[in-house]
């Protein structure tokens, strides 16, 4: 059986117009000839369901209500519940991640946001221990790759102030037991097509060596 990697893209354009997704295609490319007994499940938050999370799908903080109360309800809200079930149980599923997103208002675009609020789901990748949390998902050696774009250049030194989103994501994921989280930004691209092509292909020759630091 095939073990699998999840990629999770955050973005309105086409993969030939954004380049977080031209370079996470780069990447995933790059990552089946190393490891070719990976298969690869896509999540496009632009285009698949994700549901906003409503109060009456939950028994408490972060726990979905069990199958015989959702029955309860409209089936709007069943539809709305199974789905969510469906997106977690599709990410446990997976050893590596592979989210690719612009930089938006230092953050990501808020689709991203609603997906990882229904993949934090108590007793499946997240549990309370005298109400602190303890993630569920640190076995198999799992990683994510975060792979964002932005239009300028960021210096290291303000990565912690100006790049919100990137430490967001590191944090929710390393809560969830995900221990190893790599960044590979595809920054300064600009203006014009030329200084977009060029950020693309310096983030394009860092792949080898974020491939070569994962240990499956």
């Amino acid at each position: 059986m095939k073990k699998k990697l999840l990629y999770i893209s955050v973005n309105s354009k086409p993969e030939d117009l954004s380049s977080s997704k031209t370079v996470a295609r780069a990447f995933i490319n790059k990552f089946l000839e190393k490891y070719n007994d990976f298969h690869v499940e896509e999540v496009d938050l632009y285009k698949d369901h994700i549901p906003r999370l409503e109060y009456q799908y939950f028994e408490s903080r972060n726990a979905i209500i069990k199958e015989e109360d959702a029955e309860k309800l409209d089936q709007k809200d069943q539809k709305e519940i199974k789905r969510i079930r469906e997106l977690c149980d599709q990410f446990v599923d997976a050893q590596v991640y592979v989210i690719a997103s612009p930089m938006w208002s230092l953050s990501f675009p808020a689709p991203l946001k609603e997906y990882i609020d229904c993949i934090v789901q108590v007793g499946k990748t997240i549990e309370f221990v005298n109400n602190k949390p303890k993630g569920l998902l640190d076995n198999q050696g799992r990683v994510l790759v975060y792979i964002e774009s932005s239009g300028g250049k960021i210096p290291w030194i303000l990565d912690p102030v100006m790049d919100k989103g990137e430490n967001y994501v590191a944090s929710v994921m390393k809560t969830l037991g995900i221990k190893k989280v790599e960044e590979l930004m595809v920054s300064g691209t600009g203006t014009t097509e030329e200084e977009r092509q060029e950020a693309i292909s310096n983030a394009i020759e860092k792949i080898d060596e974020i491939i070569n630091s994962i240990t499956l």
